[in-house]
C-alpha cells in the first residue's frame, strides 16, 4: 500500500507571536488597553469589513445550485459581500485550500475532514446534508466476472485517497472479512480512475456522484455494493476555516440559510437542477438526472449523533492504521451563535 500523502500524515504547526513586556510603570495600562481591544474584536468579529467570501465546491450538491442560481450573491449583496466560487475535483484538496486560507467555506464527504483534522488543519464542521447511501458504490466493468466484494482479494481497486469513498471501500471490505492489505489499492483522482477503469486497467472502482451515474449509464458498470448499511454518515459536510467562522458567524449562517433554500428547490424540481449539473459537467441529460436523484437533500447544523458517527469513522481509520493519530471530532465543531 502506498504511504499516506503529506496532507493525511503531516501536522500543521501553529506559530505564536509573543509580545514583549514594557516597563512596570506602563504594564498595567497596556494590559487594560489590550483587553479592551480584544473585547471589541470579539464583539465585532473582525475590524475590517468582509468584502468577499471564497467558496469551494465540487460537481454536485447544493453549492452548484447556489452558484448557478446566484441565490447566495443576492443574499449577501445587501452587506456588500461578493462570492468567489472555486471548483475542486474532490474533498481532500479543497480542505487543504481551507487550511491554507485560499478558500473560506466548502463541502466534502464524510472522510476528508477526518484526515484534515489529524493533519492539524485549520477548519471546523458547520453543517451536514441528509445521508445518501446510494450516491457511493464499489463498481466493476460490465464484462467483469466478479459478483461480490469478497472476490476483490488480490484485485486492483481504485479509490481517491482520503475521500468519502475511501471509507465506503474500507467498510465494504471489512464486512466481507477483507482489509486494504488484501487488495491492490490504486489511489487515483476520479478523472484518472475513470480513464483507467474504462481502459480495463482496473478490476474495480469505488466512487461517488456524479462519476458513479456516469460509469453506470455510459459504461454499463455494475454495482457490487453501495454504501447502504455500511456507514451511518454517508453525507456531505459543510466546513469553514476556523478563522472565518469565528470572525464572520453571521455570514456562515447566511450561507447555511441559502443552502437550505437550495435544497428545498432541488427537492421540489430535480429536473431543473439536473440541467444545471449538465451545464457545468457536460454530462448527458440522463446521467445528470440520475446523479441528482441519487442524493437526499436537507441541511442541518451538526448534532451529537453526527459527531458520534464521525468519531466512529475516525476510530476505524486509526484502528486500520490509515490515520496517523487519534482525534476527537467534537473538538472542531462550530455552533451558530444564538
Amino acid at each position: 500500500m502506498k504511504k499516506v500523502s503529506a496532507l493525511l500524515i503531516s501536522g500543521f504547526s501553529i506559530s505564536l507571536l509573543l509580545a514583549g513586556c514594557q516597563q512596570n510603570t506602563t504594564k498595567s495600562a497596556n494590559a487594560a488597553t489590550t483587553n479592551e481591544a480584544q473585547t471589541n474584536d470579539i464583539k465585532s468579529g473582525d475590524s475590517k469589513p468582509l468584502e468577499e467570501v471564497r467558496i469551494g465546491l465540487q460537481s454536485s450538491g447544493a453549492l452548484v445550485y447556489l452558484r448557478e442560481s446566484k441565490l447566495l450573491e443576492k443574499s449577501l449583496e445587501k452587506s456588500g459581500i461578493k462570492v468567489n466560487w472555486v471548483q475542486f475535483q474532490s474533498g481532500p484538496p479543497m480542505l487543504e485550500a481551507l487550511n491554507t486560507n485560499n478558500i473560506d467555506f466548502g463541502t466534502t464527504g464524510d472522510t476528508p475532514p477526518i484526515f484534515a483534522q489529524a493533519a492539524g488543519s485549520n477548519l471546523v464542521y458547520v453543517a451536514y446534508e441528509k445521508p445518501s447511501p446510494q450516491s457511493e458504490a464499489v463498481i466493476v466493468p460490465a464484462n467483469s466476472t466478479l459478483k461480490s466484494v469478497a472476490e476483490l482479494k488480490g484485485k486492483s481497486v481504485a479509490v481517491t485517497k482520503g475521500s468519502s469513498a475511501n471509507y465506503t471501500l474500507l467498510k465494504a471490505l471489512e464486512r466481507d472479512k477483507l482489509s486494504f492489505a488484501d487488495i491492490d489499492v490504486k489511489y487515483l483522482q476520479p478523472s484518472d480512475a475513470r480513464a483507467a477503469f474504462e481502459s480495463g486497467k482496473l478490476d474495480a472502482w469505488t466512487v461517488w456522484e456524479p462519476y458513479l451515474s456516469s460509469a453506470k449509464i455510459e459504461l454499463k458498470a455494475r454495482v457490487l455494493t453501495d454504501a447502504t448499511g455500511l456507514k451511518p454518515n454517508n453525507t456531505s459536510f459543510y466546513l469553514a476555516s476556523t478563522d472565518f467562522a469565528q470572525k464572520h458567524p453571521d455570514v456562515v449562517k447566511d450561507i447555511v440559510k441559502a443552502i437550505d433554500e437550495a435544497d428545498k428547490a432541488i427537492t421540489a424540481d430535480p429536473v431543473t437542477f439536473s440541467k444545471m449539473i449538465q451545464k457545468v459537467t457536460n454530462l448527458k441529460p440522463d446521467v445528470a438526472l440520475a446523479s441528482v436523484k441519487s442524493r437526499n437533500y436537507g441541511v442541518n447544523y451538526i448534532t451529537d449523533d453526527i459527531i458520534q458517527a464521525q468519531q466512529q469513522e475516525a476510530d476505524t481509520f486509526y484502528k486500520n492504521k490509515l490515520l496517523p493519530k487519534q482525534i476527537q471530532v467534537k473538538d472542531i465543531v462550530w455552533y451558530p451563535p444564538k
